[in-house]
C-alpha cells in the first residue's frame, strides 16, 4: 500500500469471511442482474463475479419467492451473500433466518418501525445491515428541509437512522450514501466520514454504462479512496456485472491501495506502431481474466517508448516490424515473431506464478 493513502481508521465488521474495515484490505463488491428466483443462473453469475474477483456480492429481493431461495444460493456459493431489501421488512426477516452474512436495507422505503423488527432479528443471527442511503429514495421530510436529495440531507438521514440503530444495542453496521451526481456522492461521504467510524461502502448509483461508469466511479470513489475513505466499493454498470470488478481493481491498483491482478500496460498506438496491439492487449486481458497475483505487464508497440517501460515491468513486450523484444526484471529475454507474442508471454506469467 503506498504510504501516502492514509486510510481513516473505522470499526471492524465480518462479512461471512470477509472483514470489512478495521484496517482491512478495501473490498471489491458487486450485484447480480439475474432474477433472483432463478436459483441456477443466479448461482452461475456469482460464480462467474468471484472468477473475475469479486469478493462480497448482493442480490435483489424482489418479492417473498425471492426470499425463500436465499438459503439455496448461500449454500451453493463460497463468497459472502447480501440481500439488498427495499419496501417489505419481512423480505429483511425471512433472508435473515436464511443466514445471509448481510442485508441492506434503504430507511428511505422501509420506515422505523420496520427497521426496529429487522435489527432485533439481526442480533440474534449477528447478521450485518447496511444502512443504504440513496439519493433516489430519501425521506421526504429531509428532501423538504434541504431543498433536495443534498449531501447534508443524505448525511443527515444516514446518522437519523444509525443513532436508531445503535441505541437497539446494535453495532454490526455499514454505511452508504450513493448518489448518481458524483459531487453530491462525493460531499456526502465526506460529510459523514467526519461523524462517524463505522466503515463506509462505496459507489456512484445508476453510473451508466461501461464507460460512464468507468469514468463516473472513478472521479467519485477514486478521490475519496486517495483521502483514505472507503472500505468496500461497487462499480455500477448497465451490463453484465462482471464488467464491474476489473473497474474496481483498476481503480485500486491505479492509487497503488491493492495490488491484486494484472496490471497491463500499453500505449494508445500511433503511426509508429507496427505490430497488431489492439489484438495482443485483447486476448491477454482475456486470457488473465481472473488472475489473483499482482504483476505489472507492459505491451508497447513501438521503439520510443517501449523498450523502456517493457523493461520497468515485470513481463512485457516491446514490439515492432513484427518483431518483439520479450522482457523479464528488466532483462531481454529473447527475440520473438509477432506470432509467439501471447503465448511466450503467457508461459512466463505462468512460470512466475503458478497461475
Amino acid at each position: 500500500m503506498n504510504n501516502q493513502v492514509k486510510r481513516r481508521k473505522t470499526k471492524a465488521v465480518n462479512v461471512g469471511k470477509v472483514q470489512v474495515g478495521g484496517g482491512a484490505p478495501v473490498a471489491v463488491q458487486s450485484m447480480t442482474c439475474t432474477d433472483t428466483r432463478n436459483v441456477r443462473e443466479t448461482i452461475e453469475q456469482i460464480e462467474a463475479l468471484e472468477k473475475a474477483g469479486c469478493e462480497i456480492v448482493r442480490v435483489a429481493v424482489p418479492d417473498a419467492e425471492a426470499a425463500s431461495v436465499l438459503g439455496k444460493i448461500k449454500k451453493s456459493i463460497s463468497i459472502p451473500l447480501i440481500a439488498d431489501i427495499h419496501f417489505n421488512h419481512h423480505y429483511a426477516l425471512m433472508a435473515i433466518e436464511q443466514d445471509v452474512d448481510g442485508i441492506r436495507i434503504n430507511p428511505g422505503n422501509v420506515g422505523k418501525k420496520n427497521i426496529a423488527e429487522i435489527v432485533r432479528a439481526a442480533k440474534d443471527h449477528n447478521t450485518v445491515i447496511r444502512i443504504g442511503v440513496n439519493a433516489g429514495s430519501l425521506e421526504k421530510e429531509l428532501q423538504e428541509k434541504h431543498g433536495g436529495p443534498t449531501a447534508h440531507a443524505l448525511t443527515e438521514s444516514a446518522l437519523n437512522n444509525l443513532a436508531f440503530v445503535e441505541d437497539m444495542g446494535f453495532d454490526r453496521i455499514k454505511l452508504s450514501l450513493k448518489s448518481s451526481h458524483v459531487p453530491t456522492m462525493i460531499d456526502a461521504y465526506r460529510l459523514v466520514a467526519d461523524k462517524t467510524d463505522y466503515p463506509l461502502h462505496l459507489g456512484v448509483t445508476e453510473a451508466g454504462t461501461l464507460v460512464t461508469s468507468a469514468v463516473k466511479s472513478s472521479i467519485g470513489m477514486g478521490l475519496l479512496l486517495h483521502e483514505g475513505i472507503g472500505d468496500t466499493i461497487r462499480v455500477s454498470v448497465t451490463g453484465s456485472p462482471v464488467l464491474e470488478i476489473g473497474i474496481a481493481y483498476d481503480i485500486l491498483r491505479a492509487l497503488d491501495i491493492r495490488r491484486v491482478g494484472p496490471d497491463i500496460i500499453s500505449c494508445p498506438t500511433c503511426g509508429r506502431c507496427e505490430i497488431d496491439l489492439f489484438g495482443l492487449v485483447e486476448q491477454v486481458e482475456h486470457s488473465l481474466s481472473g488472475m489473483k497475483d499482482y504483476m505489472k505487464i507492459a505491451l508497447m508497440g513501438c521503439v520510443v517508448n517501449g523498450p523502456g517501460e517493457a523493461a520497468e515491468a515485470d513481463v512485457g513486450i516491446a514490439g515492432g516490424r513484427g518483431m518483439g523484444l520479450l522482457f523479464k526484471k528488466g532483462q531481454v529475454i529473447r527475440k520473438i515473431r509477432e506470432e509467439e507474442f501471447v503465448k511466450a508471454l503467457l508461459q512466463e506469467i505462468q512460470e512466475m506464478t503458478g497461475e
